[in-house]
């Protein structure tokens, strides 16, 4: 995203930029079997992500973090466990999207110097979320998210607790406020203190596109989308505007690569169920002819 774009950005209207409602038959065809124009690619999602450190400056408590000497599973292994821990079957618009998730989520991690972050977590739930808009069941898609979490060997109530933790602070904050938070004290504001002191020396924070998202999410809630605000932000966290801005064009042309997809499943699943209807309908009007024509014959003899 350029500097003079974001200003136009938001959340609600990202999904709905570039997407254009006329399909053929082809693509329809296409999305019906297997959708690989929406398939995620390494680049898309590049999940290196930095996390918090354990420090006195934040009172959050860190559930996602699993024993160094752990031997971490494979990708397979953790495919296996988010299928064994959710087994109903998933459209596959939406399967598509979290099989290319999960394994690169996967290969984040269990980077060495993987550690989880609330802006981080605030992303992907802002993530998912996002891409799991209007899933037939609100149940089954916390459930999805549970496994999805779970089969990463993290806490997802934790990430739920954090992301609305940053929400509710980013409510009540400014613009200025909000890239002010160094010189003012707090649970959130210790929290950006320590990936701003993190991220300022080499090699202890790892950037990622949900941190990206998550930034962008602070933002939002903040009202805070002129384009000057993000770079001071950036700044003060010692985060690479130019990533930043990057990432997050990357997640618009994704909310609307989906929307078009989701597009076309609607029109392709509405078209069969009007074939459905009518079949049934020519059906029902078989029937009451042949009735007619049994009545009709049998008043005769």
């Amino acid at each position: 995203m350029r500097e003079g774009e974001m200003s136009g950005v938001a959340f609600s209207a990202i999904g709905q930029s570039g997407c254009e409602k006329k399909v053929n038959v082809s693509a329809t065809r296409y999305l019906a079997t297997n959708f690989e124009g929406f398939r995620f690619h390494t680049s898309v999602l590049c999940l290196c992500v930095g996390v918090r450190a354990s420090n006195s400056t934040s009172r959050l408590p860190i559930k996602c973090m699993s024993a160094a000497t752990d031997m971490p599973p494979t990708v397979s292994e953790t495919k296996a466990s988010f299928l064994k821990a959710y087994k109903r079957p998933i459209p596959s618009i939406y399967n598509t999207v979290l099989q290319e998730l999960i394994v690169q989520q996967h290969l984040m991690r269990y980077k060495r110097t993987y550690r989880y972050d609330p802006v981080f977590a605030l992303g992907f739930v802002t993530v998912y979320d996002r891409l799991m808009e209007g899933y037939p069941s609100d149940e089954d898609r916390e459930a999805i998210f549970q496994a999805y979490i779970n089969a990463l060997k993290e806490d997802p109530e934790q990430y739920r607790i954090d992301a609305q933790k940053l929400e509710e602070w980013a409510r009540a904050q400014t613009a200025n406020s909000l890239i002010e938070f160094a010189a003012r004290e707090g649970e959130v504001e210790g929290i950006l203190k320590d990936i701003a002191e993190r991220a300022g020396s080499k090699g202890s924070f790892s950037y990622s596109r949900f941190f990206a998202v998550g930034l962008f999410r602070l933002l939002e809630l903040a009202n805070a989308t002129e384009p000057t605000v993000l770079q001071k932000l950036c700044t003060a966290l010692n985060i690479d505007k130019r990533s930043v801005d990057r990432d997050l064009d990357v997640y618009r042309n994704l909310l609307s690569k989906l929307l078009q997809a989701k597009e076309l499943l609607k029109e392709y699943v509405d078209r069969e169920k009007k074939k459905r209807e009518e079949r049934t309908e020519s059906q029902k009007a078989n029937e009451a002819v042949t009735k007619c024509l049994g009545e009709c014959q049998y008043a005769r003899q």
